[in-house]
């Protein structure tokens, strides 16, 4: 089954971890063993052969470059231009890697239908499509360069990341958006961008929604029901998203499936963390919507963490061809499937770009 995944740091891989994501996941794996500088060394679970092969032929690939002030103790950049030279350098990659066939950036409802229908055919080597979001908006300088950004084909925007950020609070820190965040979710509603909910934390996800009337979902965020923390979504906030027609992207890292998991010690089998986790999350969006249109898929594998801290029934990427058989095994039908899968973000997407 086709699947678009709403949530993947291919370009941080590439330009910070130095992964050659035209080789294979097995070859990736082998040439980092020994190293010990990122946790998860050698436990990598996407290239773009293993896209492939889970017939992943579609999906919103982000550029990242936190900006973090002297009194905030997370890692980041040291000013806002060289968060921007960052993201600058990571589009220069996902360029290369369209020159070489491998990727091709979907900007409109045009060029998307025409991706979808090259897949359609089943070539051997179909390039990856792939929708660019900007994960944290620390890096824009001023909203000159988000016009830059929407011109270079940027379609997706999340005002934080982790902590406090210009423009918004993100994960594990409380704030709200203040002046500078109000401009910016002005300007993102004149662009048509895609403003996309994960990590901003309760307070600036409640402001935003107060001023913000664009469009919107969460590339990558699971259910507070099931582990109690900021960085998930509590029902209200879900149903937020829903009322809006906005489609919720469940995640595989592990501390997001399961409450207690501690990093660098709880292991996946340990904790028995598995897809059914990612199954439960699904049933939860869909059974407060009543309906299976507004949740998807968004990994965020690779992003940060491995094989150490995903699902222990997922090798690589191309494991998602599991979600289907365990989706209709709970009763999901063929097409509320095929709605999880790919054809909600890919619904919203014409919707939001229009014909």
């Amino acid at each position: 089954m086709f699947v678009f995944d709403a949530h993947l740091d291919l370009a941080m891989n590439a330009m910070e971890w130095n992964r050659d994501l035209t080789r294979t996941v097995a070859d990736i794996r082998e040439s980092e063993k020994g190293m010990t500088d990122k946790p998860d060394r050698a436990n990598n679970t996407v290239s773009f052969n293993a896209m492939r092969n889970g017939n992943i032929g579609l999906c919103v690939a982000t550029q990242i470059a936190r900006y973090v002030k002297k009194d905030n103790p997370l890692p980041g950049w040291n000013s806002p231009y060289q968060a921007w030279a960052q993201t600058q350098g990571q589009l220069a990659w996902y360029r290369a890697m369209e020159d070489i066939g491998e990727m091709v950036q979907i900007r409109n409802t045009e060029q998307l239908n025409a991706h979808l229908k090259l897949w359609e055919n089943g070539l051997d080597k179909n390039p990856i499509g792939y929708i660019l979001s900007l994960e944290g908006a620390d890096s824009i300088i001023t909203l000159k360069h988000l016009e830059r950004c929407y011109e270079q084909g940027l379609r997706a925007i999340g005002p934080a990341h982790y902590g406090p950020g210009t423009y918004a609070h993100g994960t594990d820190s409380v704030g709200g958006i203040g002046h500078k965040g109000r401009e910016l979710l002005k300007e993102i509603e004149r662009l048509n961008l895609i403003l996309d909910a994960t990590h901003l934390c309760d307070v600036s996800f409640w402001e935003t929604m107060k001023v913000y009337q664009g469009p919107v979902w969460a590339s990558h965020n699971n259910c507070r029901k099931f582990v109690d923390h900021n960085r998930q979504f509590s029902d209200e906030q879900l149903m937020e998203l829903i009322g809006r027609e906005g489609v919720i992207g469940i995640a595989l890292d592990a501390w997001m499936m399961v409450p207690n998991w501690v990093r660098g010690i709880s292991t996946p089998k340990g904790m028995d963390v598995t897809l059914i986790q990612m199954i439960n999350n699904i049933d939860h969006v869909c059974q407060l919507a009543g309906n299976s249109l507004h949740v998807g898929i968004g990994t965020d594998l690779d992003g940060g963490f491995g094989k150490e801290q995903c699902p222990a029934d997922l090798n690589t990427i191309a494991d998602l061809q599991k979600i289907p058989g365990l989706l209709l095994g709970k009763g999901y039908s063929e097409t509320d499937v095929e709605n999880i899968m790919s054809k909600n973000f890919i619904r919203y997407l014409r919707k939001v770009w229009g014909n």
